[in-house]
């Protein structure tokens, strides 16, 4: 886990990503995304640093995916932080991020609650 990475604005995880060698995050000057990415434009426009700090959360852009919003909520709910332990946590007991192109452990929930706890339990907790 490259923590210093920490989360992109739309709640994915860079510090875990395994195209972060090329792409630097959000506001590196490298993301391939950045001049299309929706997230990343409202973000910038609130002078917000990631969507887990709006006061009126949505679903726009990627965030209508279940993952980067599951990460969103929990960072909102329990601090960025908080958010970066259980990864690490979890990548430590053997959860993939990223299996086979950008699926991974994480993509394997139907549900926001389901995959917020999850996180917070980690692959040995959640049955």
């Amino acid at each position: 886990m490259r923590r210093g990475l920490g989360i992109a604005r739309c709640g994915l995880a860079c510090c875990l990503c395994s195209e972060s060698e090329r792409c630097g995050g959000c506001d590196s000057g490298l993301c391939p995304d950045a001049a299309t990415c929706e997230v990343r434009a409202c973000s910038a426009a609130r002078g917000l640093s990631h969507c887990f700090e709006c006061a009126e959360p949505c679903r726009r852009g990627i965030l209508a995916k279940l993952k980067p919003y599951a990460f969103t909520e929990f960072a909102r709910r329990f601090g960025e932080e908080h958010l970066l332990d259980c990864l690490e946590r979890n990548e430590a007991a053997g959860t993939v991020y990223h299996r086979e192109g950008i699926v991974g452990d994480y993509d394997d929930f139907g549900d926001l609650e389901g995959l917020i706890a999850f996180i917070e339990a980690g692959p040995h907790g959640v049955h």
